[in-house]
């Protein structure tokens, strides 16, 4: 391991993990010097770190906590980012929103402390600029590298304590108009100054023209397959699994995926079945769960209550198996599924993934492993003890958004979701599927329907900075005026803001629940 301690203009000393000094070019800048460091110390992971915050590094689980080599682990112990939240208005992502008291999955690094290994700087090698901003250097590359497979985290236990105080520097509104311009299409530039008009009243306009004289970097070419990954983390043991699924009115199907399971080269324990029929007085449909022999235990639980969250968080309470696989009743995969998946967990050390889950015909255009920023309730393998303290909220039953905010409740524990393009799922999205008992919404006879769905509005204000949701509701503004009747713009902006109010109320009620 080397270390480089720096004051953020210069490289200050080189150590060794023995604490031996190590020659460096002085005129380099720091970004350059990690990547002279990388070229000599081939197979080093190498750490950053402030002067004034030596003392606090916390050395003694560095290698612990950097557990395969294709990752980047950082920290700035400040509320605000480099960018701080002005970049909510860009980037829609979870990336932004970070938890700073668990490891969570960004791309907003910091000079204050951070560890890679040295093939991923060899990798980038001139790809991105040896900015004489070091912050600036580190958050590109996280950001060109993270779409790519790169595996990037705020880790606050790179310190041994919290800091009382940190005074570091943020990015001027220069650097981030130029920041956007190289790592965003070009249509975020022009968005961005219009929501800093808008909701800020600043008007940048000088940063605005200036960010056009810098080329963007997203067309570099990034092979970051050449690092091989193997953790050093152990997340399997027993390695069982349980699988939930909640059914209605697809009898056929789901016997399909028992079919399925049925052929599995590793056989799940149990599965967990939540069978929904909300008219009063029925009975199963199922009845091959009992005139047929399983290799493994069915739990087959029948309620007239609808609803898919309600149903999957039945069937949680029921998980005692190691691992937990949330399955659909409409999907169809191979027999080798299950041993794939614990495979690949094991390989990346984590404790969630979803898995590819496509239709007949699509086309299948995200091929390799990255941090996703969704979580699929259908084709998703968790660790059950990161399930404890989540569920799926009732606030979302009949819409949409409980996938996203299962996986940010389990990203804000600290369990990344990874996107896994093999093995495959096939979604057959089968008719009678989804919500066949038309539910009646608190929202239905509102004289002004809201807009977004209370369902969509409720997760941005569960899970996203005011930054995000401004730049969502202004994507919103434009994008849904071809899509409605009213084309006096005028007229338009007042309606909208309305629909926009009861979204917020309704969303605030389903809160409550």
């Amino acid at each position: 391991m080397i270390f480089v301690y720096h004051n953020n203009s210069n490289v200050v000393t080189v150590e060794s993990e023995a604490n031996k000094p190590i020659v460096f070019d002085s005129k380099l800048t720091i970004a350059a010097t990690l990547y002279d460091l990388a070229r000599q110390f081939v197979s080093e992971k190498i750490v950053w770190c402030h002067c004034d915050y030596k003392e606090i590094l916390n050395k003694d689980e560095l290698l612990t906590l950097f557990h395969q080599d294709k990752l980047v682990l950082s920290y700035r112990p400040d509320t605000y980012n480099y960018f701080g939240n002005i970049m909510g208005y860009v980037d829609e992502t979870l990336f932004i929103n970070v938890n700073k008291k668990v490891c969570f999955p960004t791309w907003q690094m910091s000079n204050a402390v951070g560890i890679v290994h040295a093939s991923v700087l060899t990798v980038f090698k001139t790809s991105v600029p040896f900015d004489a901003d070091f912050d600036f250097y580190l958050n590109s590359l996280a950001k060109l590298g993270i779409t790519e497979g790169l595996l990037c985290y705020s880790e606050p236990r790179l310190f041994k304590k919290k800091l009382v105080e940190y005074k570091e520097k943020k990015a001027t509104i220069t650097t981030v108009f130029k920041f956007v311009k190289q790592h965003y299409r070009k249509r975020w530039v022009f968005l961005l100054l219009f929501n800093l008009m808008i909701y800020e009243q600043k008007f940048p306009v000088l940063p605005f023209i200036l960010s056009f004289f810098y080329k963007n970097r997203t067309k570099i070419n990034i092979d970051l397959d050449v690092i091989k990954v193997q953790s050093s983390r152990k997340v399997i043991d027993k390695g069982t699994v349980d699988v939930i699924i909640p059914t209605i009115g697809r009898k056929a199907y789901l016997y399909d995926v028992l079919l399925d399971l049925k052929k599995q080269t590793h056989l799940p324990e149990k599965v967990i079945i939540v069978e929904q029929n909300p008219v009063p007085n029925t009975v199963s449909e199922l009845d091959y769960l009992q005139s047929e022999e399983w290799p493994f235990e069915i739990n087959h639980i029948f309620t007239h209550q609808a609803g898919a969250c309600n149903a999957r968080n039945v069937a949680l309470a029921e998980v005692r198996s190691e691992w937990v696989f949330l399955a659909d009743d409409d999907i169809r995969f191979e027999s080798n599924l299950i041993q794939n998946t614990l495979k690949a967990l094991n390989k990346f050390g984590v404790k969630a993934v979803s898995l590819r889950c496509f239709q007949n015909r699509e086309n299948k255009k995200l091929n390799n492993i990255f941090q996703w920023g969704a979580f699929g309730s259908g084709c998703s393998f968790v660790f059950s003890d990161s399930l404890n303290d989540c569920k799926f909220k009732t606030g979302y039953e009949f819409g949409f958004g409980e996938d996203g905010d299962f996986g940010m409740q389990l990203r804000n524990q600290g369990y990344d979701v990874l996107y896994l393009p093999e093995p495959e799922i096939l979604h057959l999205k089968a008719p009678m599927g989804g919500f066949r008992t038309k539910p009646v919404l608190q929202w239905h006879n509102d004289p002004i329907q809201p807009k977004p769905s209370p369902t969509v509005m409720l997760y941005q204000i569960t899970n996203n900075t005011k930054e995000q949701i401004s730049g969502y509701k202004t994507i919103l503004f434009f994008k849904y005026y071809k899509f409605q009747k009213i084309k006096n713009p005028l007229k338009y902006y007042f309606n909208f803001q309305k629909q926009w109010g009861r979204s917020v109320f309704w969303a605030n009620e389903l809160k409550k629940q």
